[in-house]
């Protein structure tokens, strides 16, 4: 898969967590990407390995802050 519709595939699951509720608990970022864990009721883990999903996550999560 290109790097491209990597980017895309993540940002979109990014979306997907935050549309249904799930507020960011914590961020852990490593060389192997960016771990996020969300949190609802239950927790779910999603690795972000691209550069443009990183960006576009770093700016949800401040868009989240914000409110």
């Amino acid at each position: 898969m290109s790097d491209h519709l990597l980017s895309i595939d993540e940002m979109k699951q990014v979306d997907d967590y935050l549309d249904r509720g799930y507020k960011v608990h914590s961020v852990y970022e490593n060389l192997s990407g960016m771990f996020v864990q969300f949190e609802r009721q239950e927790e779910v883990r999603l690795q972000i390995l691209t550069a443009e999903a990183r960006k576009y996550f770093a700016a949800m999560l401040h868009e989240q802050t914000l409110l």
